[in-house]
């Protein structure tokens, strides 16, 4: 009997009610209930018949702001609106592995309900900076290219940059199927809806499937839909990572969760600023990234891509997380263009933890590696005219002697995996042969 009686005593026994006032765009308001920022609330039809979850997202003059997480159909004034006193949460455990959820984090793929004995707050707080472990040792991820040239650690994040139809997608597809993480959670976020099934059949395959839990928040959800998938992904993550496991993150994209983010802002009046994106897009960024790495026990690597606008590198949203992230992977649709697959600008990429993780041999690899490939552009406008010369620069006829073997080390099979030694063993031929 003891439990029930507790249960009893933690029980709100007052259910607190408003009264839908107006609707305009986005956004419900509310006369009541007496609710808090972040807290769920449930408006009912006037017919009582149907119900659409929202949530609290701001206040004005006395009245109370809601967005609602599915259709407003049937919503109008005098509908009734009912505070649960709770905020979003999702299911966590074992089962999820192998499933694809929702925005919310419901089942989508038609396999029953997530049976599970705890769930995890949407809005963590990141772990203490000095409670987390240093980044210490590598995890491959089979493209040669990032483990070659941009070595990743367990509990870094990377972001991956580049305009539409370069090959995000298919790189993260690669690395979910190749990594050596224990396991992958990946957020689809504002997706078109032909590429989801795609993704999951094409890229990420049966057996990376196996061992991941894919969340999807399609382009026509609404805003707030977008915004929660990306933190139900990381939540998932967090809960593995507590189990003290090495856990890979990947949410696609970063651009599509501040667009609707922007949407959010914009309806409730925030004042637009940077290109259209309000202030609360740049605060929310770091809340969402920061929570990914390493913790006390377990990690979790983070890759996030963002797709930049008009293949602008320093658009806003792409300034901002890679000023946050511990490097950056940028694809080029001028590689792209060549059929050079994965489209990796190794120049304009880098990853800030490589030099703590990796021998000094391999360091001085690299460096060579990247000199041919910088050398050879600069040179290459001379080179394709025929005013170069062989012999009139040592520099030069090295780079012009390796560049056929680097370009080719550089691409990769999207259904071939290379393991860690194969990549640095590439490299090393590269050099010598």
């Amino acid at each position: 009997m003891q439990k029930y009686i507790q249960a009893l005593k933690n029980a709100d026994l007052v259910r607190m009610n408003g009264k839908v006032s107006q609707v305009v765009g986005l956004v419900v308001q509310a006369n009541g209930p007496g609710a808090t920022l972040g807290e769920l609330c449930l408006l009912s039809t006037q017919a009582g018949k149907e119900r659409v979850w929202s949530e609290v997202v701001g206040f004005r003059e006395k009245k109370t702001l809601l967005m609602p997480l599915g259709e407003l159909v049937g919503i109008g004034p005098g509908s009734q609106v009912l505070a649960t006193g709770d905020t979003l949460k999702v299911a966590v455990g074992e089962a999820l592995l192998g499933r694809i959820l929702d925005g919310l984090g419901h089942p989508l793929d038609g396999l029953g309900p997530v049976v599970t004995g705890q769930a995890y707050p949407l809005g963590a707080m990141p772990p203490n900076p000095l409670k987390r472990q240093r980044i210490s040792k590598i995890l491959p991820v089979g493209v040669k290219a990032v483990d070659a040239l941009l070595t990743c650690g367990r509990g870094q994040r990377m972001g991956i940059f580049a305009g539409s139809g370069v090959g995000k997608s298919t790189l993260l597809g690669m690395i979910a199927r190749n990594t050596n993480a224990d396991v992958n959670v990946i957020g689809l976020i504002g997706e078109r809806g032909r590429e989801v099934r795609e993704f999951i059949e094409k890229d990420l395959g049966p057996a990376g499937l196996a061992r991941s839990v894919v969340v999807v928040a399609t382009s026509d959800q609404p805003a707030l839909v977008r915004l929660k998938g990306a933190f139900v992904a990381t939540a998932i993550a967090e809960y593995f990572r507590d189990q003290g496991r090495d856990v890979m993150l990947m949410l696609d994209s970063v651009t599509r969760f501040a667009m609707a983010q922007r949407e959010v802002g914009l309806a409730i009046g925030e004042p637009p600023a940077t290109r259209g994106f309000t202030p609360s897009v740049f605060a929310l960024l770091p809340k969402l990234l920061e929570r990914s790495g390493t913790a006390e026990k377990g990690t979790i690597t983070g890759l996030y891509t963002v797709l930049v606008d008009g293949d602008d590198m320093n658009e806003p949203i792409a300034d901002a997380v890679r000023g946050i992230l511990d490097g950056h992977i940028v694809l080029s649709r001028e590689l792209a263009g060549q059929n050079h697959y994965p489209a990796i600008d190794i120049l304009n990429s880098v990853s800030r933890v490589m030099l703590d993780l990796v021998t000094t041999e391999h360091l001085e690899m690299a460096a060579v590696f990247r000199q041919v490939l910088a050398t050879y552009r600069e040179a290459k406008d001379l080179v394709d005219i025929g005013a170069y010369q062989r012999g009139a620069n040592a520099q030069i006829d090295f780079a012009l002697e390796k560049i056929a073997a680097c370009r080719k080390f550089l691409q990769q099979d999207v259904n071939v995996a290379v393991d860690f030694p194969a990549a640095i063993a590439g490299i090393q031929d590269c050099m010598t042969s």
